[in-house]
């Protein structure tokens, strides 16, 4: 029987495509489309970061919560046993940018402390549940990305 992994492994190609055109259309309409998606409660967001190895930028669709003025993400992966590139990107290079609906900002990334990961984390759930599936799934904390405006 094939494994979670495996199934995430052999449908990233459509998915990767999916993301691909998601932010394309949010792009495009200055994020009249894509930031709320049909059946989804939790709101969208394009972040921008740069390749830690690569030096290429890159933009990642994600789902996205606020705490006060700050923007908290969640680096789940889907439960997959390591962290999303773009995680790794935004420890390299902190200060990017991000499009929230209409909206685009300037940026700098940090992993939420102990404290805040406590108080965060339910709220992650909250705005959507497949979260606790993805910790579940994992051996690794999920970290959460708090996004100040700078």
């Amino acid at each position: 029987m094939p494994s979670y992994l495996d199934i995430g492994d052999r449908i990233w190609p459509i998915t990767r495509r999916f993301m691909g055109l998601h932010t394309a259309v949010y792009r495009a309409s200055g994020g009249r489309i894509g930031h709320r998606l049909p059946g989804m409660r939790a709101p969208m967001l394009l972040l921008d970061h740069v390749g830690a190895k690569s030096g290429r930028k890159r933009t990642s669709p994600l789902l996205y919560m606020t705490d006060g003025d700050d923007i908290v993400i969640v680096a789940s992966k889907g439960g997959y046993p390591k962290h999303p590139a773009w995680f790794h990107n935004l420890k390299a290079n902190p200060e990017t940018t991000v499009q929230v609906g209409t909206e685009r900002r300037d940026v700098r990334a940090r992993v939420a402390n102990a404290e805040e990961r406590k108080r965060l984390w339910p709220r992650a759930i909250e705005t959507y549940d497949g979260y606790e599936q993805y910790q579940a799934r994992t051996q690794r904390e999920i970290p959460l990305v708090i996004l100040e405006r700078r």
